[in-house]
Order: C-alpha cells, then sequence, then structure tokens
C-alpha cells in the first residue's frame, strides 16, 4: 500500500509511557531558531531547494483509494504566483457520498478502540513531525502559504505537535472523569465517538488548524471528512500523509480538497452528519448552520458545530503604558504573516497625549520592515498575501481609505499583484471610530487607529465592546494597576483571549486555549483541556451486583 509508513514511525512513543489512567506528561515543542549554520537551517534549505519550481499532484483519498475527478485545480505560492505548487483535484458530490459510506462503515471498529492506541497515532505523528517530517511540512507551508521561517515554525511545527501531543494527552486523561458508586453498584462513564461523521472544513492560515480540526474528533473515537483549504492543500496533504503512516487506519480521516458549497450541500444533506469542526469565515459558517437547521428533520442526531470564524481585535492603549512595548507588540500583531491571523490586531485605541510617540515608533519600525519572498531572503518580515481574491479585498480597504476624508494613511497604502499577491504594511488614522475599518474584518496588513482625547479613556472602552460585532482577541496596554481592572470588566465580553501590556496574536497550545464568542464563534478553546469533549457522547452505564428481591418499597408495609 503507498501509504504504509517506515518501520521507524511505529516505535513506541517517549511521549506516552504511562498506564491507562496515570497522568500523561507532555511539553510545548521548542521552537527552533534557524540560526545561520544550525542543523535545522540547513534541513529546511534542503526541502525549500527540493521543491523549487516542482509541482505536487494531490489526489484526493478515501479508504486506501487515490482518486482523480476532472475538476483539476492548482495551489499557486502566494509571492510567485506563477509557480504551481500543487495541482489537485475537488472531490464532487458522489465521491464525497462515498467517502460518507466508507467512514460511516468503520467508525464502529475505531470507536470501539481503547482510546490509548488513539491517542498512540498522534502522539507518533507529532513525533515524526517533531523529527524527521518537520522540514518539509514547514517548507511546503513556506511556499504554499507564505509563510516565513518562523511564522512556519509556530505554526506547522510547534502548534501542530502541540495540538496533536496534547489534545492526545486530554482524550487519555477524560477517562479518569468517572461517576461516583454507591454501595452495591458499580457506575462508568464511556467516552464514545459521535454516532455519524464528523466534516472537518479547514482554513488557509495555519497548517495546524487543519490537523487540529481532523485530529482531534479522530481520537475520541469519530470519523472525519476533512476539506483543506485550496491555498495549503499541500501542508495539508503532508500531514495527513504523516498521519496514515503513523498508523492511522483506512476511512477514518478521508482527504477531501472540494468546492466549498458542493462540500456544505453534501455533508449537510447527509442523515449521518454528527458534527461540523470548522474555521473560516462567518458568511460561510452562517451557511452551514441554516442548512444544518434546514434539514434536522433527516438526521439521527444533533450535529455539533464548533466554528472559529475570525475577529476584529483590538489594542487600547492608556496613557500609563510602556510605549516601546505597545509599538513593538502592535508592529508584530498587526504585520506579521501580512495580518491573516484570526487574532491579528486591526484597531487600535492610543490617547491624543501619547500619539506622537507612538506614531513615531511605528513609522521608525515600519521603514525597517522588509516584504518579499520568505524563501530566498529569510530577513523577509511578512510575504505575500494569499490569492488573489484577498489582494482585491485589502486593495479595495486601501482605496477606499486614500478617497475618505475621515482617513488618513500614515505609511504604506501600495500593492502590486504582478508577481506576487504583495501589499504594503499599512497604517491609517481615522477621526471617525465607528468608521466600517474600525469594525469589519480585513484580513491584511492594515491597521486602522482612533486618537482618543487621554481623559475619555473610559468611553473608549465601552466603543471597544460595542463597536464590532466580532470578540475574538484583544490586549490593554496599560502599567496603571486600577485601568487594568477597569478595562478588564469592560472588556470582559469583548475577547475570547485578553491580553494585557502584551500583543493580541501568539496563543500556544495548553497556556491560551484559543477562541472567541460573538460573530468570532462557539469558543470551543482548542488547545485546552474541554476542546476534547466536544467531540465525545458520554455513555454512563451502571451496573447492579446484588440482587433485587422484592417489587415493594419498605414504606409499603
Amino acid at each position: 500500500m503507498e501509504l504504509q509508513g517506515q518501520e521507524s514511525y511505529h516505535q513506541p512513543s517517549d511521549w506516552l509511557k504511562t498506564s491507562p489512567l496515570a497522568a500523561v506528561e507532555v511539553k510545548n515543542e521548542p521552537i527552533l531558531g534557524f540560526t545561520e549554520g544550525s542543523a535545522e537551517r540547513k534541513d529546511l534549505l534542503k526541502a525549500l531547494a527540493g521543491l523549487k519550481g516542482q509541482t505536487e499532484e494531490i489526489p484526493c483519498v478515501v479508504g486506501d483509494e487515490h482518486v482523480w475527478t476532472k475538476d483539476i485545480k492548482y495551489q499557486l505560492s502566494p509571492f510567485n504566483h506563477s509557480h504551481k505548487v500543487a495541482k489537485f483535484c475537488y472531490a464532487d458530490k458522489e465521491l464525497i457520498n462515498r467517502a460518507i459510506v466508507a467512514s460511516v462503515a468503520a467508525r464502529r471498529e475505531w470507536d470501539l478502540k481503547p482510546v490509548q492506541d488513539r491517542a498512540q497515532v498522534l502522539f507518533k505523528a507529532a513525533d515524526v513531525i517533531s523529527g524527521p517530517k518537520r522540514a518539509e511540512i514547514l517548507a511546503k507551508t513556506m511556499i504554499g502559504q507564505g509563510k516565513t521561517v518562523v511564522q512556519a515554525e509556530i505554526d506547522a511545527a510547534a502548534e501542530l505537535i502541540d495540538f496533536f501531543r496534547f489534545n492526545a494527552k486530554h482524550a487519555i486523561e477524560l477517562e479518569k472523569q468517572q461517576p461516583l458508586n454507591s454501595e452495591g453498584t458499580t457506575n462508568t462513564m464511556l467516552y464514545r465517538g459521535l454516532e455519524g461523521f464528523v466534516a472537518a472544513v479547514a482554513p488557509f492560515n495555519f497548517t495546524a488548524i487543519g490537523g487540529n480540526l481532523a485530529g482531534t474528533p479522530a481520537v475520541m473515537g469519530n470519523v472525519v471528512l476533512w476539506k483543506p483549504s485550496d491555498t495549503a492543500v499541500s501542508a495539508s496533504y503532508a500531514v495527513y500523509r504523516v498521519l496514515r503512516e503513523c498508523g492511522l487506519p483506512p476511512n477514518i480521516v478521508q482527504f477531501l480538497p472540494a468546492d466549498g458549497p458542493v462540500f456544505g450541500d453534501t455533508v449537510t444533506s447527509s442523515q449521518h452528519l454528527a458534527g461540523i469542526n470548522f474555521t473560516g469565515s462567518v458568511p460561510t459558517f452562517k451557511r452551514l448552520w441554516k442548512q444544518v437547521s434546514q434539514n434536522l428533520d433527516s438526521y439521527r442526531t444533533f450535529p455539533r458545530l464548533a466554528g472559529e470564524c475570525g475577529g476584529k481585535n483590538f489594542h487600547f492603549v492608556h496613557k500609563s503604558a510602556d510605549v516601546e512595548s505597545v509599538v513593538n507588540g502592535t508592529i508584530r500583531s498587526a504585520f506579521e504573516y501580512g495580518g491573516q491571523k484570526c487574532s491579528a490586531c486591526s484597531r487600535m485605541y492610543v490617547p491624543d497625549s501619547m500619539w506622537p510617540a507612538i506614531r513615531e515608533g511605528l513609522l521608525a519600525v515600519h521603514s525597517q520592515l522588509t516584504v518579499g519572498d520568505p524563501v530566498e531572503d529569510f530577513s523577509t518580515f511578512f510575504s505575500a498575501v494569499i490569492d488573489d481574491k484577498s489582494f482585491a479585498r485589502i486593495k479595495k480597504w486601501i482605496d477606499r481609505a486614500k478617497s475618505s476624508s475621515s482617513l488618513k494613511v500614515i505609511a504604506g497604502g501600495n500593492y502590486d499583484d504582478s508577481k506576487g499577491y504583495f501589499v504594503e504594511p499599512t497604517i491609517i488614522e481615522t477621526t471617525d471610530p465607528r468608521d466600517a475599518i474600525m469594525s469589519e474584518e480585513i484580513f491584511g496588513p492594515v491597521l486602522a487607529v482612533y486618537v482618543y482625547p487621554e481623559k475619555d479613556y473610559r468611553e473608549v472602552l465601552q466603543l471597544i465592546d460595542n463597536t464590532s460585532p466580532y470578540a475574538l482577541t484583544g490586549a490593554v496596554f496599560a502599567q496603571d494597576r486600577t485601568v487594568v481592572d477597569e478595562a478588564a470588566r469592560a472588556l470582559r465580553n469583548a475577547a475570547g483571549n485578553y491580553y494585557v501590556n502584551d500583543k493580541s496574536t501568539g496563543s500556544v497550545v495548553a497556556q491560551q486555549p484559543f477562541g472567541g464568542a460573538r460573530a468570532s464563534g462557539t469558543n470551543d478553546k482548542p488547545g485546552g483541556p474541554h476542546y476534547v469533549l466536544r467531540w465525545t457522547s458520554p455513555q454512563v452505564v451502571k451496573e447492579t451486583h446484588v440482587p433485587l428481591a422484592d417489587w415493594r418499597y419498605t414504606y409499603m408495609g
């Protein structure tokens, strides 16, 4: 079989030396430095060179069958759109339905496996990505999704490895959560997979998210249809192959690139739909939710919907803030990976007394930022945005700012899609805190700043809470403890991940479980211990050891 792995992949993992109910010890994966002359840099450069100018052929995979449909697509490199990174095909309705049937047939045996056996697949996969496959998956993330070395490393290596290890740990440790027994009876909680299949719909911006959306339901005993993003197919397929090579049986996770509406229509019209694990846009998640509600009468169970839908993330600056922290944190949050993180800062509130110093600091750093090819030049701070649609959307926002009387471009504002989808890091000052640029998600390297009268900071906290429909991440910069406490109360519901004197990006699995509410999603906190509960349907078993000798109760005489 083509997907069989190397023998070394099947050695017992160092991460699971434990009895079934013992605590599982795992740690966050160290982030490598890739300094000149380091082993990891040499490995990465070799992997990047091997992919240069290459087009990988990526099929749909159902069970062990590699399937090609007639609907051929290409993944382009964002910073060099003449390079076809991958040739792939869209699964059609018939193939998706075939995958559903095969998955549902395989579900029972997989669900009955001990959780330790299922978890072992993720532990092995994490070890393989940490070691022999690290360079390949990083290189495919850099070339295919336009990430710099460090952005690929914190995503496709560290975060993905952490997701696999910690969710495997949480799955095993959930077995310890058992009900009380009483005299003569034993009570047991069985953590079953959901009855049906889970549809995992993944975004382009984090290789790790795709692995988590598919991998975590699988470790809990579910079968999964994984629809990767068209613009992240290459790295996603590499992760899928690692899972298979590390012992994931056929038909447990089906790999199905597909047209979004076709995939959505097909999975939501199946009676076997048990869950949707989604990261993407609000309109798409709403569409799926509506389709589920319209088809409720046809399902065997109530499908579970988990969604993460982005944000309009804020940096609030108080007069007591440290200017250097504000400047450096905001530059990183707003412009790393071209502002294409769900958590990126895109609106900033600065007191008038501090604006001159902060403005000067932002412009000084801005002048040093390099935007270019992250493969050829490791000093590049960020690269092109993901595709032509994204480029056109961001361009429209910048053009609007240039022609608006209430908006002023103070840095950047240029763009060029002749070779790649390049947009300069752009800072826009607004005199209208209710302008659309302060409330709508842009998902690009665009930061809007509102300068407020210093004395009005309390009103500004209310403004932040009420301006945008989102509530994903946000940061408060203040040294005054009273203000920090005041802001925490005012912004309690404005962010699911809330930072004090730190940037709004950079959550780490098991340290800052991630997610927000309002339009930002269902806030299920992947990366935390409770996330696995979303993907299990527990059964409680009561066994009585003493025969029932009488039907009457004692008070009956």
